[in-house]
C-alpha cells in the first residue's frame, strides 16, 4: 500500500513538474517571438535620422525626434507631479495607517487606481482639464500620467517603509528626535532603494501608455516645446504610423516600438537592482 501511494505521488509530482515546464516554455516562446520580430523589424528602422528629424509626411525622409522629446518631457513632468504625492501618501499609510478610517479608505482608492484602465484616467483628465481649457496640451498628458504614477509609488513606498524594523524608529525616538525627523532621517533613508524602485517601476509603466495621451496631449507633427499645446509622443505616433498604409511610416513605428521596449526593459532592470539593494540592506 505504501509503495502504491509513493508511486502515485511520484507520478503526480512528475506530471505537475512537466506541466509547469511546458507552461513556462509556452510563455517564453511568445516572448522570444515578439522580441525577435521587434529586433528584426525595429533595428532596420533605426538610424541617426530617427533621433534628429521630426515625424515626416508619407513618402518623405524623417524621424521621431519630436515624439521622443515630447514623451520624455511629459514622462518627466508626470513623474515630478506624481512622485511627491505618492511618497507622502505612502509615508502616511506606513507610519500612521493604524489610526481611524482614512488609511483603509486611502488604500482602497489606491487599489482602484492601481488596477483602473488607463483610458479611464485619460477620459477623466479630458473632462476635468482639457474641456475646461478648450484644447489638448502637454500639461494634460502629464497630469494623466501623474495619476498613473501615484498608486505605484504609494504601494511601493508603504511596503518598503513597513520593512524598516521598529527598533530603528524606537532608537531614534529614544534619542529625542521628533517623529518627522525619524521619518525623514531614519525610515525613508533606510528604505531609499525601495522607494527609488517604485519610482522606476512607475516610470516604466507610463513610458508606453497610449490611451491617456489620446485624450490629453493628442499629437503634433511638428517640433513643439510649448507644454500648453498639443504635443507629439512616441506611443501616439506608433499607433498612428502602424495603422497607416505607408511602408515608411511602418518602419518608423517599429523603430519607435523598439526604443520604448528597451527603455522599459532598462528601467525594469534598474528597478530590480535597486530592489535587491533594499533586500540586502535588511
Amino acid at each position: 500500500m505504501d509503495n502504491a501511494l509513493y508511486r502515485r505521488r511520484r507520478l503526480v509530482n512528475s506530471f505537475n513538474k512537466t506541466m509547469s515546464f511546458l507552461t513556462v516554455a509556452f510563455g517564453l516562446f511568445w516572448l522570444v517571438w515578439i522580441l525577435y520580430t521587434l529586433l528584426k523589424l525595429g533595428l532596420g528602422g533605426l538610424s541617426l535620422d530617427v533621433f534628429t528629424q521630426i515625424t515626416p509626411p508619407p513618402g518623405s525622409q524623417g524621424g521621431l525626434a519630436n515624439a521622443i522629446y515630447g514623451s520624455l518631457l511629459m514622462t518627466l513632468f508626470g513623474t515630478l507631479i506624481g512622485t511627491p504625492v505618492g511618497i507622502l501618501a505612502g509615508v502616511y499609510l506606513a507610519e500612521f495607517g493604524n489610526r481611524g478610517w482614512l488609511a483603509p479608505t486611502t488604500r482602497f482608492i489606491n487599489d482602484i487606481l492601481l488596477s483602473a484602465p488607463s483610458i479611464v484616467i485619460g477620459l477623466f483628465i479630458y473632462e476635468v482639464y482639457v474641456v475646461s481649457v478648450g484644447h489638448f496640451s502637454g500639461w494634460a498628458g502629464s497630469l494623466a500620467l501623474s495619476l498613473l504614477v501615484i498608486p505605484v509609488v504609494v504601494r511601493t513606498t508603504e511596503n518598503m517603509l513597513r520593512l524598516v524594523p521598529n527598533s530603528l524608529r524606537e532608537a531614534a525616538s529614544a534619542l529625542g528626535a521628533p517623529q518627522w525627523k525619524v521619518i525623514m532621517s531614519v525610515t525613508l533613508r533606510a528604505s531609499k532603494a525601495g522607494v527609488i524602485t517604485g519610482i522606476l517601476l512607475a516610470v516604466a509603466r507610463i513610458s508606453g501608455e497610449t490611451a491617456p495621451l489620446l485624450f490629453t496631449a493628442l499629437n503634433n507633427q511638428f517640433w513643439n516645446s510649448n507644454m500648453n499645446a498639443p504635443m507629439a509622443n512616441l506611443p501616439i505616433v506608433i499607433f498612428q504610423f502602424a495603422m497607416s498604409p505607408y511602408e515608411d511610416w511602418h518602419t518608423l513605428a517599429w523603430a519607435g516600438s523598439l526604443l520604448i521596449t528597451f527603455s522599459v526593459l532598462t528601467l525594469n532592470i534598474l528597478a530590480r537592482w535597486f530592489g535587491s539593494q533594499q533586500t540586502s540592506s535588511h
